[in-house]
């Protein structure tokens, strides 16, 4: 497994274990660490994502509702939602990795820890998603040349 796809899977638990226990303190990431072994080479995106998420939150929750047809971030699966947290932030702010790639790492973690629906439920947001910064990205461009 790739250093960035392990950095992912320990994102995405510890962020659902925060979500889960209602404990988003920088407490509850050094006790999951201390638990967890984060090997060496996948802690800086580890704490790049975790850390990006938390301070994100808010407008990685309105993407994802947004994206979704009648679901509210709330009844969502923990595991989907904290997948989608950590695919969306890259989606914002990770431009060095391919939206693509984002979703199809996405998807395969939804394969492993979620349901059998999960992959098409995750892949169907992102998708949306996608879309959506990718016309926000072009109006942007659009107006620069302007």
């Amino acid at each position: 497994m790739g250093n960035r796809r392990r950095s992912r899977e320990l994102a995405m638990q510890v962020l659902f274990q925060m979500d889960i226990s209602g404990d988003q303190s920088r407490e509850a990431l050094e006790l999951f660490c201390k638990h967890f072994e984060v090997p060496r080479r996948s802690r800086p995106f580890f704490f790049r994502l975790v850390e990006g998420v938390q301070t994100s939150r808010e407008e990685i929750d309105r993407l994802i509702e947004a994206a979704s047809e009648n679901w509210k971030i709330s009844r969502m699966s923990g595991m989907d939602r904290n997948i989608m947290r950590v695919a969306v932030y890259e989606l914002l702010y990770c431009d060095d990795i391919p939206a693509k790639v984002t979703i199809n790492e996405a998807i395969d973690i939804g394969k492993k820890y979620g349901t059998e629906q999960s992959p098409a439920f995750i892949n169907g947001i992102l998708d949306n998603i996608k879309i959506v910064l990718g016309e926000k990205k072009k109006t942007t461009a659009d107006a620069r040349t302007s």
